[in-house]
């Protein structure tokens, strides 16, 4: 297979696919975090994502390769801040989840998504492309790094039980 790939809306016949990726996605979150992630779950189930991808309002993209098979998925959600009267009003696209297939990374797909998503959310009119990355996920931070995404803010923890 080549290294192109289409990208577009998911859809039901992509469910199977996404929760391949959603499990490699929780693997390495249950490597760095066992504390947090339950290692053998996916964060949504096959009922759940059908709903999602039902939802007209959804914004859920999947890279496809030549036979219409997803080796890529990016869920993305547009939000709109409350008002406030400290913060200047803006839309902005959040980033859930980002997945490339394992047996398809090193092949720049990645970034093709990624670009997509920033075009999907100059169309929605967004003022920035937000994501949260988990400490210890070297991988994706270099990646996100290597799209221009710099670190908005920290979030702390200190573990007590």
């Amino acid at each position: 297979m080549g290294h192109k790939m289409i990208t577009r809306k998911a859809q039901t016949k992509d469910i199977k696919q996404i929760l391949e990726m959603l499990s490699q996605v929780l693997e390495v979150h249950a490597k760095i975090r066992p504390d947090i992630f339950i290692s053998g779950t996916t964060k949504y189930s096959e009922e759940d994502l059908q709903k999602m991808i039902e939802d007209k309002d959804n914004y859920i993209y999947v890279g496809v390769d030549d036979s219409d098979i997803a080796i890529a998925y990016a869920f993305c959600e547009l939000q709109i801040p409350k008002f406030s009267r400290t913060n200047v009003k803006h839309k902005y696209f959040y980033i859930d989840d980002f997945c490339v297939d394992e047996k398809h990374r090193k092949n720049h797909l990645g970034s093709t998504l990624f670009k997509y998503v920033v075009e999907e959310a100059k169309k929605l009119d967004c003022y920035e492309v937000v994501l949260a990355c988990w400490e210890g996920n070297d991988d994706a931070r270099k990646f996100y790094e290597k799209m221009g995404m710099k670190v908005r803010k920290t979030t702390f923890e200190l573990i007590i039980k």
